[in-house]
């Protein structure tokens, strides 16, 4: 910093906060740290006694907080976000749309263990809408070595830390299993509450086929499905472990590969994921556990938005959310502003 004259000061960036005092109507800061001197704030910042000012005082090879915000800005903004102006060394970034938010976490966790910067988001793998705070990153001093910055751009690497995938149009296909719904004796319950699932998305509901718990008639209707263009099909009911359980082996049947059946989840934990595979085609076949058709949220909610998105998951992945993966059945659900399914 260096000690300058007020009316000298245009073009010079504040060392600190300048505070105005107006009796009865105000008490705080009329200009902010970093703020650049221009000639009309001369007058004002004479009328709060400062006839003196502290200002950076530029060194070869510093750099303003400022900039140093740009550069973490430039290494973490991907397309579909949008920037704040630069405030005190500090940016924040929104969604532009509606998507599936990625973090590059060894990324991020590289940056922030070079100090005297910090980058903090919202968790990855999660639904964002429009308009939602992503994340935010600041330089901490108000001056930054340019060459530790240089080391942020390098620990980043060449893709940003940070993006958003648009959820893709899907054409959906449900099969509903269990000879007491085929026979009429009870009223499917599942169907209804996918069809408000899938409306959070693009999405459009070819249809819903009923079928008993022979192998061969669940495998059937979800090839038909697949003929008629499904780009998802959703498997309810027989997904227990019960002899006459045969959902997970029709799925099989159908030559799709299985990338995990069951996930530490709860409720959730009967989930099968699976992907049906035809040439450039890929067709996700989910059995869902019977916890998604009376609970408020599940593993359904965690693992549909990276479908949504043509994210592929892993059996790692999905192992990865037993820390997190016991939903708490709080009586206002917030999810998901809540820790639930936060462990991928």
């Amino acid at each position: 910093m260096k000690e300058i004259e007020t009316r000298k000061a245009v073009g010079h960036v504040l060392c600190h906060d300048i505070t105005q005092i107006i009796k009865d109507e105000k008490k705080g800061p009329v200009f902010r740290k970093g703020h650049i001197v221009r000639e009309e704030d001369i007058p004002v910042l004479l009328s709060v006694g400062k006839e003196h000012l502290y200002v950076w005082e530029k060194e070869k090879g510093m750099l303003h907080e400022n900039e140093g915000a740009r550069i973490l800005r430039d290494i973490c903004k991907n397309e579909y976000m949008e920037e704040s102006e630069v405030k005190e060394g500090k940016i924040e970034l929104t969604a532009a749309i509606d998507g599936l938010f990625k973090v590059k976490k060894e990324k991020l966790l590289a940056v922030n263990c070079l100090g005297e910067m910090m980058i903090a988001c919202r968790h990855g793998n999660t639904p964002v809408k429009k308009g939602d705070k992503l994340a935010g990153m600041r330089v901490i001093p108000l001056v930054i070595e340019e060459e530790k910055m240089r080391k942020a751009t390098e620990a980043a690497g060449e893709e940003p830390i940070f993006s958003i995938m648009p959820y893709k149009e899907k054409k959906v296909g449900i099969v509903t299993t269990g000879s007491e719904v085929y026979k009429g004796l009870i009223k499917d319950a599942f169907g209804p509450v996918l069809v408000e699932k899938m409306s959070e998305y693009p999405s459009g509901i070819l249809g819903q086929k009923i079928v008993d718990d022979k192998i061969e008639h669940i495998t059937q209707a979800v090839r038909e499905f697949l003929d008629a263009g499904a780009d998802l099909i959703l498997c309810t009911g027989g997904m227990s472990v019960d002899p006459d359980d045969c959902t997970p082996g029709a799925i099989r049947n159908l030559g799709a590969e299985v990338i995990s059946y069951g996930a530490p989840v709860l409720p959730g934990a009967m989930l099968l994921v699976a992907y049906y595979r035809n040439g450039d085609r890929v067709v996700p076949v989910v059995g869902l556990p019977g916890c998604v058709m009376y609970a408020k949220r599940t593993v359904f909610d965690l693992v549909l938005p990276r479908i949504m998105a043509d994210d592929p998951i892993t059996a790692k992945e999905l192992a990865l959310l037993g820390e997190g993966g016991l939903c708490l059945n709080c009586p206002v659900c917030t999810y998901p502003a809540c820790g639930f399914g936060k462990g991928w």
